[in-house]
């Protein structure tokens, strides 16, 4: 699932070979024909001003919706441990009061 998928070998570009120094090579030498690189059958994505208006349009939702939930997530938080430090002074206001009535 998480290996990487690699092209087919005959569809890899051919990595040609360092020219010879002009010292080593004979006048009446001929160069080597450049072998033919077949095109690659993967699909190339083509962006048109529509598409990328689209991406961009859908980025900025994702960006504002995963904004809304950290900033609704911290406000969870924060009426939470309001709600526990009331809780906290009200229980402690009566445990004194019933300390005082001994």
């Amino acid at each position: 699932m998480f290996t990487p998928k690699y092209p087919p070998p005959d569809t890899a570009p051919a990595v040609p070979a360092p020219a010879p120094s002009m010292d080593s090579v004979p006048a009446a030498a001929t160069p080597a024909p450049v072998p033919v690189v077949p095109a690659s059958n993967r699909p190339t994505v083509q962006l048109t001003p529509g598409t990328v208006l689209a991406l961009v349009g859908g980025g900025t939702a994702v960006v504002l919706v995963v904004g809304a939930v950290l900033v609704s997530m911290l406000l969870a938080v924060a009426i939470t441990a309001s709600s526990v430090a009331v809780v906290a002074v009200v229980l402690k206001s009566l445990i004194k009061d019933i300390n005082k009535q001994r």
